[in-house]
Parts: C-alpha cells; sequence; structure tokens
C-alpha cells in the first residue's frame, strides 16, 4: 500500500479530496490542481458547491478566473456527495473548529466529517487533518472513529497524519506554496507519504516526529501572538492614563536590532485562529492538572478591550457632550485585518453590539463586506453604507475598527469630514490637521 500511494502521489496520479472549501480548503485545491493533481472538493454548503461549479470564488483574493479555469479544464469539481470519497485518494480534512460558549473545543465538524470518511475509507488512503485543535486530536479522536467501521491497520492499510494549516488571506509576501509545511504522522509511514504529498506542492515541509509534535506547534504559534497582543493591548490602556502614546513607543522600541519583535494594539483579537485556539490547550492542561495562567490571562485582556473601546467612545462623546445612547456612530471597517472580506471573530461584531445595547444607532462601512453575516454568535442586520462626506458629517462619531488601506489613505479626509474620530489601530496618523478631533483607543 505504502509504495503504491507514493507512486501515485509522484506522478500525479492519485486524486485529491479536499474537505471544507473555505480560507483553508479553497487555496490547497489550487495549488494541488497547479501541481497536476485531481481534486475534488466536498462541502456541506450548496451555495458554495454552486458558485465553485460555475466558476465563482467567494473570497475576495481568489479571482473567479481561477477557479474558472481549473473547473473548465476538469482538473476539479465542487461536490455535496460524499459517497465521492471512495475515488479519492488522499483525503485533507479543513473543517471548523470553534469553541463553545463556555471555551471548551467544540469538535463536532472534525467528527462529523470523520464519520463520514469511516464508511468509505480503503485500503491505501492517506486521511491529513488540517483543522487546528489539541495535541492528541488526531490519535485520540480521529483514529479510533476513522477505524469504527472498517477494522484497517493505520500505518500498513491507511495512513493518517496532522498538518496545521498557516494560512494567512491576502498576505503577498507568502502564499500556501512558499509557507512552510509541518507535517506529523501517527506511524513513520504515515509522516513519509504525508511529506511526499505536501512536498508536490509546497516549497518546504517540516518534518515532525508525531502528530501531536504537529498539533502543539500550532498552538504555540497563535499562543505566541496572543499573548504578545494582550501585553500592548494592556501597556495601551495603562499608556493612555499617563498621556503616553503607545504607537510612538513601540516605534522607539522597533529601532533595537535584536532581542525586539513589534505587536500592535487593537480593539480585540480576530481571525479563526488568535482568538479561538489557545483555549485548545488550556482546556487539554486540565487534563494534566495544570493551569495555563498566560493563556487564560491573555484572554482575559484581550476579551475585554472591545469594552475598553465602547468606553472610549462613550467618554469622547461625553466630553462634547453627548451620549452614547441617540449618538449615530460610523463604524469603519468591520473585516478581522486589513483589505480582506473575512470577518470570523472580528471584535467588530462585539463592539457594534456593545453599542446598540447602550442605545447606539450605529452603522458601518467596509469595502470588503457588504453585508454583515449572520454568524454563530451575531445576527446584526446593516448594510454597508458608502464612505461619502454627507455619511462622515452625518455621524457624531467614525469609530475606526480596521485600518483598511483606504481608510489610511484618506485619512486627513476623514478627519475634516467627521465631528469626531475614535481610532483603534492608529490609521489616522497621517492626518496633519484637526488633530483635536482625534481620540486614541
Amino acid at each position: 500500500m505504502r509504495e503504491q500511494l507514493l507512486g501515485k502521489i509522484r506522478n500525479r496520479q492519485a486524486c485529491i479530496g479536499v474537505i471544507g472549501l473555505g480560507y483553508v480548503g479553497l487555496p490547497l485545491v489550487q495549488e494541488f490542481c497547479a501541481s497536476g493533481f485531481e481534486v475534488i472538493g466536498f462541502d456541506v454548503d450548496t451555495r458554495k458547491v454552486d458558485s465553485l461549479n460555475a466558476g465563482k470564488s467567494y473570497i475576495g483574493h481568489i479571482p473567479s478566473e481561477r477557479i474558472g479555469a481549473l473547473v473548465e479544464a476538469k482538473k476539479f469539481r465542487a461536490t455535496l456527495d460524499f459517497d465521492l470519497l471512495s475515488k479519492t485518494d488522499c483525503i485533507v480534512i479543513c473543517v471548523p473548529t470553534p469553541l463553545s460558549e463556555t471555551r471548551e473545543p467544540d469538535l463536532s465538524y472534525i467528527e462529523g466529517t470523520v464519520r463520514s470518511i469511516s464508511t468509505r475509507l480503503r485500503k491505501g488512503h492517506l486521511v491529513v487533518l488540517e483543522s487546528t485543535t489539541y495535541p492528541g486530536t488526531t490519535r485520540e479522536v480521529v483514529l479510533p472513529l476513522i477505524t469504527r467501521e472498517k477494522k484497517l491497520e493505520v500505518g500498513t492499510d491507511f495512513f493518517l497524519a496532522f498538518s496545521p494549516e498557516r494560512e494567512d488571506p491576502a498576505n503577498k509576501n507568502y502564499t500556501t506554496k512558499t509557507i512552510p509545511k509541518v507535517v506529523g504522522g501517527l506511524t513513520a509511514n504515515c509522516t513519509e507519504i504525508a511529506d511526499a504529498l505536501y512536498s508536490a506542492i509546497v516549497d518546504t515541509t517540516v518534518v515532525v516526529s508525531s502528530a501531536e509534535v504537529a498539533e502543539s506547534s500550532k498552538l504555540l504559534e497563535n499562543i505566541y501572538r496572543s499573548v504578545n497582543i494582550a501585553l500592548v493591548n494592556e501597556l495601551k490602556i495603562l499608556f493612555h492614563r499617563m498621556g503616553i502614546d503607545v504607537w510612538e513607543v513601540i516605534r522607539a522600541a522597533s529601532t533595537k536590532p535584536f532581542g525586539f519583535h513589534p505587536f500592535y494594539p487593537g480593539p480585540g483579537l480576530g481571525g479563526h485562529c488568535i482568538p479561538i485556539d489557545p483555549f485548545y490547550l488550556s482546556w487539554k492542561a486540565k487534563q494534566y492538572d495544570f493551569a495555563t495562567r498566560f493563556i487564560e490571562l491573555a484572554g482575559e485582556v484581550n476579551t475585554g478591550i472591545p469594552y475598553y473601546v465602547v468606553d472610549r467612545v462613550a467618554l469622547a462623546l461625553n466630553e462634547r457632550t453627548k451620549s452614547v445612547k441617540g449618538s449615530e456612530i460610523l463604524v469603519l471597517g468591520v473585516a478581522y485585518k486589513p483589505d480582506v472580506d473575512d470577518i470570523r471573530e472580528s471584535p467588530a461584531m462585539r463592539i457594534i453590539e456593545l453599542l446598540i445595547e447602550r442605545g447606539a444607532h450605529v452603522s458601518y462601512n467596509d469595502p470588503f463586506i457588504p453585508k454583515l453575516p449572520k454568524m454563530r454568535k451575531y445576527d446584526i442586520d446593516r448594510d454597508s453604507q458608502p464612505l461619502t462626506e454627507a455619511t462622515l458629517q452625518g455621524s457624531d462619531c467614525a469609530l475606526i475598527v480596521t485600518d483598511h488601506k483606504l481608510y489610511r489613505e484618506k485619512a486627513q479626509w476623514i478627519v475634516d469630514n467627521c465631528p469626531l474620530v475614535v481610532d483603534t489601530r492608529n490609521a489616522m496618523a497621517g492626518a496633519t490637521q484637526h488633530r483635536e478631533k482625534l481620540v486614541s483607543a
């Protein structure tokens, strides 16, 4: 089985199944197709499947023309029919791993997917989990579920590995192909075959000794960022009380050529990774009677930042003899990071909700998010408003949550036309006049 599958991968004769066609799965589809593989994409969302088969992309940084070309060349097709998994040789799982309301791992998407695979599993299959999760998931959760229907031996009859996704949407410096890929299998054979698969589509693979090491590496990456962002967010609050500009402090510290890496404050954490992944390890640690104090403290600080932002808005309005209740507040940017159409876990949603709860009339503008989607935690019915002089002048406060390039380029124009600007991202640094209208948050 091992030699046969390795041969199919090396000769680009293996059929690849990608389960989950979102911000992780769809870029993988592109790379597999570009490397000469036939790819079948699986999803449970009919709209996504129909859109892709019509050659249309629903992710901003992936052009529809590229998807259309793959479909037309018959290199790729999307489907709702999981029976087609039996036609694949390698299966890559890219489904969400959210947290429950009590910050416990929600593995329901992984478990449901693995159950679908288990009934179609055959000898010679490679299955790779890419969804971020706690150490031990591949061995302790996926392996028992995937072999419950057919008693196949891992490492001999079929192969199972973990390779954490490292997508950074719209990053022009790094792509799926150029970001090193960590690979760890349940056995040596599993690792070898998974490494061969990813070596066919990325420039560099990083082979580790086990799936647990691979799972842990992704958590470490995001915990590192979470803790450091929490640190600088806490310092932002302190320096504000001391009358010190945190952005100037960071610029000064960044001139040190060693021993310092800059992190920047903001309105809270966003994206699928940093707000969620650290708590997967925190939850797992409790099974070992261990308290992850840094993770918990970072989460506490970062979770509290949207409340701090709303308090800063309230104070700024109060100093201008206005209350939050009844004020027209225009939120500029709701995506979780600049210049992407991704709103997953964006702090903007919590900030908008808090402002509405305080009685504000909230509207928003975001060139990448024309309408607020219904989400797991939020259902706020709003459409993006045009960014015009009338829109700015009609607001009591413009609150900058996402520093899109458009806002940075129009900083002076925004400040000129709005009576008050609360800036959580230092996006208005280029505005040199009417600085008295600006409030940092």
